[in-house]
C-alpha cells in the first residue's frame, strides 16, 4: 500500500494549530483576568512571607539589641574596675615610696611614739595590714578585670554574630518587599486592562441591555430564608475571586449564601441571571438575586426588602447593606 505523502502547506497550517496555547481563544478580558488571579495569588503569598520575614528580623534586632547592651555594661564595669586599681595602685605606690623615703627611722619614729606595748603592737599589726590588705585589693582587682575583659571579648563576637544575622533578615525581608511591591504594579496594570477590557465591551453592548423589562407575575416562591445566611457575613471583607467563607467577591457572594440553601449558582453574575426566574423590579421580593450594570452585568446582591440590598461591593470594602436606588440597576432573578 502506497504511503501518500500530505501536502506541505496541510502540516504547516497542523504544526500552527498545535502550537497555539490553550485557552488562546478565549476572550482577551477573560485571559487577563486568569492572569490577575495568579498575579493576586502571589501577592498574598508574598505578603504572608513578608510578615514572616518581617518578624524573623524584629527576633533578630531584639537578639543584636540584648547582646549590645551587654556589652556596654561590662564596658562600663570594666572603666570603674580599671579606674579603681589605678587609685589603689596609685595609693600603695605613694606609701612605699614614702617610706623609702624616709627610711627606717620613719617607720620606727612613728612605733616608738607609742606609749605602751600594746600601742607599739597595734600599730606594727595596722602598718602590716595595711600593706598588705592594699596589695591583696590590687591583686583582686587584676584578676576580675581579667574576667571582664574576658567576657567582654566574647560578648563582643557575639554581637557581631547577631549582627550578622540581623543583617541577614533585613536583606531577606527587603527582597520579598521589592518582590511584592513588583507584583502589585502588575496587578495594578492588569486590573486597569480589565476596566479598559470591560469598558469596550460594555459600549458595544450598550444598545442591546432593556433592564426595564416586565416579565409579570413570578411562579417560584421567594428565597426568603437566605436573606438571614446573607446578613450574617456583614463586615467579611472582599477578595476578587474569593467565594467564602469568610472573603468573597460579588458572585462569589450570591453563590456561597445559595449554597447553604442547597442551590448551585455559578460563580459569575452574567451567568447567575439566567438561573431560575427573571423578576421585574415590582415584584421583588427578599431573596431574589439583584444585578447592575449599564451595558452588561458586573454586580450581583440579594435583595432584603425596603429597597436595600446585600452585596460584597468591590476591593477594599466588606460585606454591606446599600440602597437599590442606583442607575445601573439591571434586572433580578429568582432562583
Amino acid at each position: 500500500m502506497r504511503h501518500v505523502k500530505a501536502p506541505v502547506a496541510f502540516l504547516l497550517a497542523l504544526a500552527l494549530a498545535l502550537a497555539v496555547p490553550a485557552g488562546a481563544g478565549a476572550a482577551p478580558v477573560d485571559s487577563k483576568r486568569a492572569q490577575a488571579v495568579r498575579v493576586r495569588a502571589q501577592v498574598e503569598q508574598l505578603d504572608q512571607k513578608v510578615e514572616i520575614a518581617a518578624e524573623d528580623y524584629n527576633e533578630a534586632n531584639l537578639s543584636y539589641q540584648a547582646v549590645t547592651a551587654r556589652v556596654k555594661k561590662s564596658e562600663a564595669r570594666l572603666k570603674t574596675l580599671t579606674a579603681r586599681q589605678k587609685e589603689l595602685q596609685k595609693h600603695l605606690d605613694v606609701r612605699v615610696s614614702g617610706m623609702y623615703r624616709s627610711g627606717p627611722m620613719g617607720v620606727l619614729e612613728l612605733l616608738l611614739g607609742a606609749s605602751s606595748f600594746e600601742e607599739f603592737a597595734t600599730t606594727w599589726d595596722v602598718l602590716s595590714t595595711m600593706n598588705e590588705q592594699d596589695a591583696a585589693d590590687v591583686a583582686a582587682l587584676k584578676s576580675t578585670r581579667a574576667q571582664v575583659e574576658a567576657a567582654r571579648a566574647q560578648l563582643k563576637k557575639d554581637q557581631a554574630k547577631a549582627k550578622a544575622e540581623r543583617d541577614v533578615m533585613l536583606d531577606r525581608k527587603r527582597t520579598i518587599e521589592k518582590q511584592l511591591a513588583e507584583r502589585k504594579r502588575m496587578l495594578a496594570g492588569l486590573e486597569s486592562e480589565i476596566a479598559r477590557l470591560e469598558a469596550q465591551e460594555a459600549a458595544r453592548e450598550r444598545a442591546s441591555w432593556h433592564p426595564t423589562v416586565d416579565y409579570g407575575n413570578p411562579s417560584k416562591s421567594p428565597n426568603g430564608s437566605v436573606v438571614a445566611i446573607a446578613l450574617s457575613k456583614l463586615g467579611a471583607p472582599y477578595r476578587w475571586g474569593a467565594a467564602g467563607p469568610d472573603a468573597f467577591d460579588c458572585s462569589g457572594f450570591t453563590m456561597w449564601v445559595y449554597a447553604q440553601v442547597g442551590i448551585s449558582l455559578p460563580h459569575s453574575s452574567r451567568a447567575q441571571i439566567g438561573v431560575g426566574e427573571r423578576v421585574s423590579r415590582a415584584n421583588l421580593q427578599p431573596g431574589d438575586l439583584v444585578f447592575f450594570g449599564r451595558s452588561r452585568i458586573h454586580h450581583v446582591g440579594i435583595y432584603i426588602g425596603g429597597g436595600k440590598y446585600v452585596h460584597a461591593p468591590h476591593t477594599g470594602d466588606v460585606v454591606k447593606i446599600s440602597s437599590l436606588d442606583r442607575s445601573d440597576y439591571a434586572g433580578a432573578c429568582r432562583p
